[in-house]
Parts: C-alpha cells; sequence; structure tokens
C-alpha cells in the first residue's frame, strides 16, 4: 500500500519530519497533487496557495537541515477559513463585497501557525460571512461532503471541514459563532473544537458576532486537535476580550483515567426528532463511557428552549453592527454608477451582500432600533444570562456533559435553503455553548447508513483539557476516525 502522506496525522508527520523520513516538501507536494485530484469535486477552497506553501514547506527542510527547532506543527499542512486575515492572500469571507480584498496583516491565528512550522495549503470557503449551517451561502460556490457529494458539509466552516475529510489539509482552522465548527465537524465525521470564548485571540477574524465568534481547530484525530490548540490558544494584547490565564499543554491530558468522571446528559437536549441513527450512536458512546468507568447523571438545563431566539435576537444584532463598515469607501466593493455618496453606500450593499447576510443586518437593525432595543434586544441578553447560570449550575454536579452535536447527519442541498427557520434549527445543541463562552468537541460516533455522525462534549471554561482526555478516551477505544471517504 503506498503511504498516503496527506492522511497521516500531524503528529507523525512532524516526527517523521523531524526525523528525516520524509520531508516537508514531499508532504507538501502530496498535499497539494490531492486537492489538485479532489478539489474539482469537493470545492472546499476559495484560494489554493501551492507556490506558497511549497516555499513554507522548503523553509521547514532547511532548518531541519541547520540543525534548528523548525515547531510543533513542522511541515504539517493547514488549511485557514476564509475570514481570518493572511497579508498577501484574499480574504474574501466568501462575499463579493470583499472579492478581491488582500489584507495588509495576518491574523494572530495566522502568525502563531507561521511561527509553529506550519504550512498553509490555501483559504477555505464559508457561508457568506460565516452566516450559515450549510456553507450554501457562499458567493462563490457551494462545498461538497466528502461523504456524499449531494449533501451540505455544514457550515459556516464547511470548507475547512471538507478539507480535513477529505484530505485535502491534515487540519485547518475555523470560527464557531453558534456551532460553525462543531455542526460541520459533524456532518463530516471529524474532529472540531470550538475552544472558551477568549482563549483563542480573535484579532484579524473578521467580525461577525464579536461576543460569539471563537476560533477552533478540526482535525482527524483528537491528539492533533489538542496539538493545533496547544499552538493557538493564549493571551494576545491585540484582542481585548483575549484572556490572560495559563494555558496548559493540552496533550499532557491525553491517555489520563476516566473513571469517576461524571457527565452530565441534559435532559433538554434528548428530545423528540432526533435522527434513529444519531441516537443509537449516543447510546453506544454512553455505554462505552460507562464501561471505562465513567459515571452519568441527568441534568436539567431549563433555559435551553430559549436559545435560538436569544441567538438569533443577539448575533444579527452584532452582525449589523459589525457589517456597518462595508459601505464602499474604505475597502472592498464599490458600486461606480451611483449618483451622490447616500446612493453609493446603498447600491454597494444591495449588491455586495447575499441574501442571508442582509436578513440577518435588517433583523439587527431592528432589534437594535428605538423602541426594541427593551423589548428585543436587552431582553435577549438577561436570558443569555440564565442560559449561562444554567450551565454553572449543571458544572456544580458534574465534571462535563455529553449532547448530541446535530439532530440529524448532513441533509441534502436545497433541502432547507426556503426555510431560513428550519436551517437555524440544526445549530439547534450547538447554540447555548457559544451563548455562554463554553468549550464545545464534536466527536465522531458511527455512521448513520454512509453518513457520520457525532456527539458533542460540553465542558466548564478553560478546561478543554478535561473535554480532549473524554474524548480521546471514546476515540482509543473505536475506530470511527479511521474512516475515510471514497473519493
Amino acid at each position: 500500500m503506498v503511504l498516503e502522506l496527506y492522511y497521516l496525522s500531524a503528529k507523525e508527520i512532524t516526527e517523521k519530519i523531524k526525523a528525516k523520513e520524509i520531508s516537508a516538501v514531499e508532504v507538501a507536494k502530496a498535499t497539494f497533487d490531492r486537492i489538485e485530484a479532489v478539489e474539482p469535486k469537493i470545492q472546499a477552497y476559495v484560494t489554493v496557495t501551492r507556490e506558497l506553501g511549497l516555499k513554507m514547506a522548503r523553509e521547514v527542510d532547511e532548518k531541519i537541515t541547520r540543525g534548528e527547532d523548525p515547531g510543533p506543527l513542522a511541515g504539517v499542512p493547514v488549511a485557514i477559513k476564509d475570514n481570518m486575515s493572511t497579508a498577501g492572500i484574499r480574504t474574501t469571507c466568501s462575499s463579493k463585497i470583499l472579492e478581491s480584498y488582500i489584507p495588509p496583516y495576518d491574523a494572530t491565528v495566522v502568525e502563531k501557525l507561521k511561527a509553529a512550522g506550519a504550512v498553509f495549503t490555501g483559504k477555505t470557503n464559508l457561508d457568506e460571512f460565516a452566516m450559515g449551517s450549510s456553507t450554501e451561502n457562499s458567493r462563490f460556490f457551494p462545498t461538497k461532503n466528502p461523504w456524499d457529494l449531494e449533501r451540505v458539509p455544514g457550515g459556516s466552516s464547511g470548507g475547512s471541514a471538507a478539507s480535513v475529510a477529505a484530505g485535502e489539509a491534515v487540519v485547518s482552522l475555523g470560527s464557531d459563532t453558534g456551532g460553525s465548527i462543531r455542526q460541520p465537524a459533524a456532518f463530516c465525521g471529524i474532529v472540531g473544537l470550538k475552544p472558551t470564548y477568549g482563549a483563542v485571540s480573535r484579532y484579524g477574524l473578521v467580525a461577525f458576532a464579536s461576543s460569539l465568534d471563537q476560533i477552533g481547530p478540526f482535525a482527524r484525530t483528537v491528539e492533533d486537535a489538542a496539538l493545533l490548540l496547544n499552538v493557538i490558544t493564549g493571551h494576545d494584547p491585540k484582542d481585548s476580550t483575549s484572556a490572560n490565564v495559563d494555558y496548559p499543554n493540552y496533550l499532557s491530558f491525553l491517555n489520563q483515567d476516566i473513571k469517576g468522571l461524571k457527565i452530565g446528559l441534559p435532559k433538554e437536549y434528548f428530545i423528540d426528532g432526533i435522527d434513529a441513527g444519531v441516537k443509537k450512536a449516543i447510546d453506544e458512546a454512553i455505554k462505552l463511557y460507562e464501561s471505562l468507568g465513567a459515571v452519568f447523571e441527568e441534568v436539567s438545563l431549563p433555559h435551553t428552549k430559549y436559545s435560538l431566539p436569544v441567538y438569533y435576537l443577539i448575533a444579527p444584532a452584532e452582525a449589523s453592527s459589525n457589517l456597518a463598515r462595508y459601505d464602499g469607501v474604505r475597502y472592498g466593493y464599490r458600486d461606480f454608477e451611483a449618483e451622490d455618496v447616500v446612493e453609493m453606500f446603498s447600491r454597494t450593499r444591495a449588491e455586495g451582500f447575499g441574501a442571508e447576510v442582509k436578513r440577518r443586518i435588517m433583523l439587527g437593525t431592528y432589534a437594535l432600533s428605538a423602541g426594541y432595543y427593551d423589548a428585543y434586544y436587552l431582553k435577549a441578553l438577561k436570558v443569555r444570562t440564565l442560559i449561562k447560570e444554567d450551565f454553572d449550575r449543571a458544572f456544580t454536579k458534574v465534571d462535563l456533559l455529553l449532547t448530541p452535536t446535530t439532530p440529524t447527519p448532513a441533509f441534502k442541498f436545497g433541502e432547507k435553503t426556503s426555510d431560513p427557520v428550519s436551517m437555524y434549527l440544526s445549530d439547534i445543541f450547538t447554540m447555548a455553548v457559544n451563548l455562554a463562552g463554553l468549550p464545545g468537541i464534536s466527536v465522531p460516533a458511527g455512521f448513520d447508513g454512509h453518513l457520520p455522525v457525532s456527539f458533542q462534549l460540553i465542558g466548564k471554561p478553560f478546561d478543554e483539557g478535561t473535554l480532549l482526555k473524554v474524548a480521546h478516551a471514546f476515540e482509543q477505544n473505536t475506530e470511527f476516525h479511521k474512516a475515510r471517504p471514497k473519493l
């Protein structure tokens, strides 16, 4: 069997490169050849950076030749969601309004990846400005699910998830505002981790909803997610919401015993309407954890039912404010046919934004308008506090929570586009985690027919280590993470 370098884990790649068993250039070439072969089917990338990636790989090999430390991600091919600023590489947010925008600076996470020896494969497709759950809202094209090309990869980080599942990147970065890492990870059968709010710098992340957005890793193994998390976490003075706390070595939590660990099952998450295949996978995961010595207890998160309306008041309100900067004056698309500046503003925004972005701007502007601010936005903020307090109470009884990641496996293209509320419900189990600022991880747990299904673990603030330990224990006792789509 030919060694498929693009399907090696990040840990295996760095070890083999440092031991000079393979070169970073070999890995990069194999990955870019893989992209060339399957990208016409998948369409995970907005921009592929072959020339830059090979240059970065050569630099890693040169460091090793000189006896220097090439970094913890030496030679690992990494894809970056196209809403993170990359100096000299266009950053489009999959929107017409930023279609030709080339930033002059790197996001903090991008700087950290460079310092760690990563090799950039390109910028991945997303729902425009990260608004969506299927990557059907991209200005450019929909990304396909590698397990079934007629189905969505999830969203908004669908390109980042699909690139890892299809072998077009070894790991990738996504952003999660209401489930946009965990939901596509579940649909594509890989690991997706949304860190605690403030654990990863948002400097250079194009803002959607600033109090909810968080950058996090996609990987095929929990170990690789921990490796990437080690690189991107940490305090950043350029981000006023960055948490100045001690961040551990997340790899040190792996292979620890989980005997006696208390795992909560929130009764509000196990509702009618969950797909039978998803429920079966979760039931089997619970049995496996019990066999490893974990203890389960039912808990209640009574305000969970308000997560959807609260999220769809707060997120659009923040988006309305954040997206006001796209007016055709400073950067991005501009309508040159307008007769005056007011007409230029309105025509630029009308032509530059897609339907879903406009819908959320209008929702948010309405919620923030005089006469409605107290009735809607302020009330949503109060209920958000109640949602967080539910989690705080639950965590006095248990160490972490286990829930479905999504109610169903990946749905078909067009299935939900005519009904925005139905689309919004696909994130029903992930939104509360963002509202409470907690860490969550989606773990592959089996298949419903040919489609991957997953479960979600939710942890206490800054307790990603426990999530990784518990997720890794499941992974070590199953084979689901080894499955590969046939492309």
